[in-house]
């Protein structure tokens, strides 16, 4: 299979533009990537907890849309284009107490205008927590002013 990315995927580069945001704060780290997919993990912790302990749906959903929306962005020229989330959609299907979670965001579609990317996140044992869709807008890189 040959590789969706535009630019090359950079582990370095992703994590240092975590500094500063929700991803730092909840201790998200992109680990790894392949041709088509791009990995990353989060810890089950306080700060990723809803009140019974549990990992909280909402933090799942951070992780799944941080790994979505940046593969997304990894497969456009940030010079012309750029992506914007339009969807996000997930299915809590298994309690997580401690530890760490992983998630790998695969591309189901890779359209002019439009991308849609699921994203799975497991458990350290690898079974299935949340499975997670995004859909992407491709915007002109004229229309997101940066911060």
């Amino acid at each position: 299979m040959m590789s969706i990315w535009k630019q090359p995927p950079d582990l370095d580069r992703l994590n240092a533009m975590s500094a500063n945001t929700m991803m730092e704060v909840l201790g998200i780290r992109f680990t790894a990537y392949g041709d088509d997919w791009l990995r990353g993990s989060m810890p089950v912790d306080h700060r990723t907890h809803q009140p019974f302990g549990l990992l909280h749906g909402g933090a799942s959903v951070v992780l799944a849309e941080t790994l979505g929306s940046s593969a997304a962005l990894l497969t456009l020229d940030p010079t012309q284009e750029l992506a914007v989330g339009l969807d996000i959609n997930a299915n809590h299907i298994r309690g997580v107490r401690s530890g760490t979670v992983t998630g790998t965001a695969r591309m189901l579609h890779l359209g002019r205008s439009t991308q849609v990317w699921e994203i799975r996140i497991e458990n350290e044992a690898g079974a299935l927590v949340c499975v997670s869709r995004i859909t992407m807008a491709v915007v002109p890189a004229r229309v997101v002013a940066p911060t």
